[in-house]
């Protein structure tokens, strides 16, 4: 697979905005752990390979376990999660699929039992850019670094 075009010279503006909310995120008082996280998360649900990659990456980079990072995609199925994190993986996935789940109250009021009104802002906006970095890797054919071809 061939990458596309690169957004970052086709409309270097844009993506400059699009990157400028990744530090206020990393400054918002949300764990490095639990942004990580969710970016997985997302990247998985979405099928985006290059954030994938990437995310994982960080998350090992901040000190995340492997079992914690492999563990993800079933994170239902295991009490490695805390109830802040399951909280936030719900709604992750809740507003990725949001054309399929329309965010369910249910869902939402879980994650205020663990965030305040800034904290969810916050992660509310972090999901929202992570699922517009996969709209634009996947769309435009990112492709991640790879040490070693595929047998």
């Amino acid at each position: 697979m061939k990458a596309r075009l690169n957004a970052y010279t086709a409309a270097p503006e844009t993506m400059k905005a699009v990157a400028a909310i990744e530090p206020i995120i990393a400054a918002s008082g949300l764990e490095a752990s639990l942004i990580e996280l969710v970016k997985i998360r997302a990247s998985q649900i979405n099928g985006c390979a290059y954030c994938i990659h990437m995310h994982t990456k960080d998350a090992r980079a901040h000190g995340e376990t492997e079992e914690r990072i492999y563990l993800l995609d079933a994170w239902r199925e295991s009490p490695l999660y805390s109830a802040r994190e399951r909280a936030a993986l719900a709604w992750t996935e809740a507003l990725t699929l949001i054309s399929q789940t329309h965010a369910p109250d249910d869902v939402y009021e879980e994650l205020r039992q663990h965030f305040n009104d800034t904290e969810t802002a916050n992660l509310t906006s972090l999901i929202g850019v992570i699922n517009t970095w996969n709209r634009i890797a996947i769309s435009l054919r990112y492709q991640h670094p790879v040490k070693a071809k595929a047998a």
